[in-house]
């Protein structure tokens, strides 16, 4: 029987941690993400006085400036730009490459197969390797499926009427046997907040477990990355611009009015997201993986 979810202590990972504290588990840990703060990405509160980091700035000046600022006034506050930036790390991050992959170890605790992960980890979880010790057979790795790969060919007169289909349903069948008898364990994620490993640790081992996860770092991020969220943040900005803009056709002024450019400045924030993520898919994000025979 599995007692509640707990907090995991670390033993090791890219993170940045209070040693003096309470140990590493989820509650004082550190994302390895430099300026980009994952706790609370689209989940901000309205504030007259924002104060930007070194990442965020850099952003916040490079879109201020393409809107014309300061020859021009540009109508827009420090938080409508930091809801902007938020949005388009946000997007980024959804589709980051497996060049920002990270690795996190911890142990087990006997008799609990629920662990609590940081936010910055469960989000962006992409694999978690935990080897059980139940009903584990020491035999050379990879050795079953080498047996079972030559005796197939022998019996087919090597390669002579080979049939794709069925050596792919015995690797198959190879690998639920695996599953069962060898030492590779299950999990999942629940509530996106725990990992549920399967079986539950026995109180004789304390068996590691390993994850790899996705996480965007400022601090190493690449130019082209850079320049992509600023372009995201941009268009996202000139969607707000609009929008205010658009409330009045002209502003009255001695010269007989100022006509405002609203709608063209949605239509052209519409366009260019678009674009961008179409470059997203097509250029920055992984593509799918897939094998040809």
């Amino acid at each position: 029987m599995s007692s509640g979810p707990v907090t995991p202590n670390f033993s090791w990972g890219p993170f940045l941690v209070d040693r003096h504290g309470a140990g590493s588990n989820a509650s004082n840990i550190t994302a390895p993400s430099g300026d980009i703060p994952y706790d609370s990405l689209n989940r901000r509160y309205f504030s007259e006085n924002v104060e930007f980091n070194r990442f965020y700035m850099i952003i916040k000046d490079w879109v201020k400036s393409r809107l014309g600022h300061p020859v021009v006034r540009v109508e827009l506050d420090d938080f409508q730009i930091l809801t902007a930036i938020d949005e388009a790390i946000s997007k980024l991050d959804y589709h980051a490459p497996d060049w920002c992959t990270q690795l996190a170890a911890f142990e087990t605790v006997a008799g609990c197969n629920m662990y609590e992960m940081p936010s910055f980890i469960v989000n962006n979880f992409r694999y978690a390797a935990y080897k059980k010790s139940l009903l584990s057979v020491p035999l050379a790795g990879q050795s079953m499926e080498m047996d079972f790969f030559i005796k197939y060919f022998q019996d087919n007169f090597l390669f002579q009427d080979f049939a794709v289909s069925d050596f792919l349903l015995m690797k198959m069948h190879l690998k639920s046997i695996r599953k069962i008898l060898g030492r590779e364990g299950s999990f999942q994620i629940t509530n996106n907040k725990y990992l549920m490993v399967y079986p539950t640790p026995s109180f004789s081992d304390q068996d590691s477990v390993v994850i790899e996860y996705k996480c965007l770092n400022s601090d190493t991020l690449h130019h082209y990355f850079i320049s992509w969220l600023q372009r995201y943040t941009l268009a996202i900005s000139k969607g707000i611009l609009g929008e205010i803009r658009g409330k009045y056709a002209t502003l009255p002024s001695p010269q007989g009015g100022a006509v405002l450019n609203g709608p063209a400045l949605i239509a052209e924030s519409q366009r260019e997201i678009e674009l961008l993520e179409n470059q997203l898919l097509s250029e920055i994000e992984e593509p799918a993986a897939f094998t040809t025979y």
